[in-house]
């Protein structure tokens, strides 16, 4: 059986591109792999969104744009053991000098959302970002 987790993944976008992050050896899951941001729902996901943008790009409320809320998106995970209910977001930002990112990552990359399949990301990033990126 495996076990239900929440979480959303936020995307950031800007000049036509979107932001993903390499996750750093120090969190949970997917060491290693590129991902939005995303983070444990432990409030509405609406307010998480919020508070890992703050926690892992320090960028705050006045910085964001909200542009989509996705439907979310059932990720199972059979090696974990976990379903992942994934809550999908897409924010417009105006200043990507403002970004600093945090230890659950150890490197950030712009990019073409058509190049997302370039690169070793989470499960289903690709679909997350096709809910909320056209």
């Amino acid at each position: 059986m495996l076990q239900e987790k929440r979480v959303v993944t936020c995307f950031l976008e800007s000049d036509g591109e979107i932001l993903i992050l390499r996750r750093s050896q120090q969190v949970g899951s997917y060491q290693g792999r590129w991902a939005g941001v995303s983070g444990y729902v432990e409030t509405t996901a609406d307010e998480q969104a919020l508070v890992e943008m703050e926690e892992e790009t320090s960028l705050c409320g006045e910085d964001l744009k909200l542009v989509k809320r996705g439907k979310p998106l059932l990720i199972e995970d059979e090696k974990l053991g976990v379903k992942w209910m994934v809550h999908p977001y897409l924010f417009h930002i105006k200043d990507r000098g403002k970004i600093k990112i945090d230890w659950e990552h150890k490197e950030m990359k712009w990019i073409a959302p058509k190049d997302i399949d370039n690169y070793q990301t989470v499960p289903m990033l690709k679909e997350t970002l096709a809910r909320v990126y056209k």
